[in-house]
């Protein structure tokens, strides 16, 4: 596919999240050939252009200016010209400023299109080695102690893996409050991913509530925290349709359905039963 740069666009660009070394060929081009780039952070941002010696012109485009720097953004573009949105580190718009500026590029008539690149909370799940198949995102909580508490409360009976992240100065409150309104489940917590400091603990939350009290946290951190246990007595949904497709497989190739239906329950930790019924509906 071309990376010929098309007049009138938004790219949304994925940065290193760590080490600079990290960032794709294509994102290199793209920042290279548009008529400029909207940065979170242009010091930020200035560092990582140095290190690919690109020379492309910078605006900010951050929390604090982002209505008044978004309407100049998108006359430009309606203009004819081309340009990048970057965070700090990542994706934009996860947990970092871009979505206002999409949405308004979209209603504008804006070309958008995206140059995938590091995300940390995907990175800290592929590393954390809790099932990845489905989880949820729920960014910074929030300085507030009522209202992370608050949050919390309505994680808890979550039963998806929660990406949470953090920053240092509020990463022991964080860690007592999820500990004190979640119980004591396993947790990951990446620190300083892709970086020389990167540290990956695999501890429970009482466990991590110990260390950082002895421990200073330092750098940013990715908490990966365990969903609730199945209720006692409530057959796992998942598993059931995991059994089913698996069964169905096995009959595809000749296995009887009573057949591929124990098999199959067994292999997915489920009842032979329930899995012989929904074939049997099927019919």
């Amino acid at each position: 596919m071309s990376n010929e740069i098309t007049p009138k666009t938004l790219y949304i660009v994925g940065t290193p999240i760590g080490n600079l070394g990290d960032v794709s060929e294509r994102a290199a081009q793209t920042l290279a050939g548009v008529d400029f780039i909207a940065a979170e952070d242009t010091r930020v941002t200035r560092k990582l252009l140095s290190r690919l010696d690109i020379r492309t012109p910078m605006v900010s485009y951050r929390e604090h200016n982002r209505r008044r720097s978004g309407a100049e953004i998108i006359e430009r573009l309606q203009n004819g010209e081309s340009a990048a949105l970057v965070s700090d580190a990542g994706m934009p718009t996860v947990s970092d400023p871009g979505d206002e500026l999409i949405e308004g590029c979209h209603a504008a008539g804006v070309n958008v299109t995206v140059v995938p690149g590091p995300c940390a909370a995907i990175a800290a799940l592929c590393l954390s080695g809790l099932p990845a198949g489905r989880f949820c995102f729920e960014g910074f909580l929030s300085t507030t102690g009522r209202v992370r508490r608050e949050h919390l409360g309505q994680l808890k009976d979550e039963r998806r893996a929660m990406i949470f992240y953090e920053a240092p100065h509020k990463l022991n409150a964080t860690l007592n409050d999820l500990h004190g309104v979640l119980g004591d489940r396993r947790v990951i917590i990446a620190r300083e991913m892709t970086k020389i400091h990167e540290q990956v603990l695999r501890l429970t939350l009482s466990e991590a509530v110990a260390h950082f009290a002895q421990t200073p946290p330092r750098g940013e951190f990715v908490l990966i925290v365990q969903g609730a246990e199945e209720p006692c007595g409530e057959e796992p949904l998942q598993k059931q349709d995991a059994a089913v497709e698996l069964a169905r497989s096995y009959m595809a190739g000749g296995m009887s359905k009573s057949a591929a239906a124990r098999l199959a329950a067994e292999e997915a930790g489920t009842g032979k039963n329930a899995v012989y019924r929904r074939l049997t509906a099927e019919d």
